[in-house]
């Protein structure tokens, strides 16, 4: 929306500020950032007032979650998707359609998510959209936005996969394409889901990972940085670099109420919502192998609790304590702090790594 001022440079000089990515991107992590200190408070409050007793918490969790974590309400992703929406909005070109799909994939699992809270809170257990419901919807969420990135990239970049530090190699997967980006979608949206089980957990990671993907937007989109770093050009894929500034911003405003111990939960409604948003820069950017590295410890969530199940099943024992991994280190005796901060540790270390991937050629 403001980015049209550019249009009135001749005027008022200031205004071709509006013009460049990098100015707008700082715009709109500030202006979430801001949405989310103003709406904050009176978010959490109208959330106390509506729920019953806050998040349901499960029985066979650790002992220590249903006495500090009791009445601590859920579904935070709404001030999160508000400030992130409204900035995004704000400050990035809506004449572009990789915005369009990324906002609206992510308010489509956001949505996904909120049905599930709510259910949840309903009826007074952990057990929301049967899982067989949520995972159609997201599929059909994945499906479309993948077709619609891919129409929008064209062909042959858009239906394949570009494969880090080889140059120029491309998988080209034509029709079969959409059905990768379904599954990169419907496997990142469920991996911050599944990480997001302690105070902070998952926020941070996010953070580093919408900034990893803030700069892969930005050079992605510019033909110089592309060409130089052999990267494969997405043109107007740069916008992006707004959107993820826009979470980041709303990222930090959340977790300055969802640090140790958490004023709120960003429930499904969030965390559903945020693994989508950066799985749809990353199959935008052409870089969906890079977030399995940026967000490996979303990965690395996800595969202790399919190890966990999958072993339980074969033999009737257990790999882990307790999967998902972080509740592993919980049963172990490790207080929430030290497994907060090492596993943000472990995601700064891994996005460092993704980053190196992009001169690595």
């Amino acid at each position: 929306m403001l980015y049209l001022l550019h249009l009135y440079a001749g005027d008022f000089s200031a205004f071709n500020l509006f013009r460049y990515q990098t100015f707008r991107s700082g715009a709109a992590c500030l202006t979430s950032l801001v949405i989310c200190f103003l709406l904050g408070p009176r978010v959490i409050r109208w959330l106390r007032s509506v729920q019953r007793g806050g998040q349901p918490i499960r029985d066979d969790g650790p002992e220590r979650h249903i006495i500090e974590k009791k009445g601590t309400p859920t579904m935070g992703g709404v001030l999160i998707l508000a400030a992130m929406t409204t900035s995004t909005l704000l400050w990035a070109d809506l004449r572009n359609g990789y915005v369009w799909a990324v906002l609206l994939c992510t308010l489509g699992y956001g949505a996904v998510g909120f049905a599930d809270d709510f259910l949840k809170l309903s009826r007074r257990n952990t057990k929301g959209v049967s899982a067989r419901g949520k995972l159609v919807v997201q599929l059909s969420i994945g499906l479309l936005t993948a077709a619609w990135i891919a129409h929008l990239t064209g062909d042959p970049l858009g239906t394949s996969v570009a494969v880090p530090v080889f140059k120029g190699v491309l998988l080209q997967l034509g029709f079969l394409f959409p059905l990768f980006g379904m599954f990169v979608l419907v496997g990142s949206s469920n991996a911050v889901n599944l990480t997001d089980g302690l105070d902070g957990l998952a926020t941070v990671p996010t953070i580093i990972v919408a900034t990893v993907f803030a700069l892969i937007a930005y050079l992605v989109g510019n033909r110089v940085f592309a060409d130089y770093l052999h990267l494969n050009h997405v043109p107007g894929v740069g916008e992006l670099a707004v959107f993820c500034a826009a979470i980041i911003g709303a990222g930090m405003g959340f977790l300055w109420f969802n640090a140790p111990p958490a004023a709120v939960f960003m429930g499904d409604t969030g965390s559903l919502a945020l693994g989508g948003a950066l799985a749809g820069v990353a199959v935008a950017t052409k870089n969906e192998i890079v977030l399995m590295i940026a967000g490996g410890l979303f990965v690395v969530e996800t595969v202790s609790v399919i190890v966990q199940v999958f072993w339980f099943k074969r033999t009737g024992r257990r790999v882990f304590l307790m999967a998902p991994l972080h509740h592993h280190f919980e049963k172990k005796g490790w207080a929430e702090p030290t497994i907060v901060i090492r596993f943000w540790i472990v995601s700064m270390i891994l996005a460092l790594v993704s980053l190196a991937t992009l001169k690595i050629r």
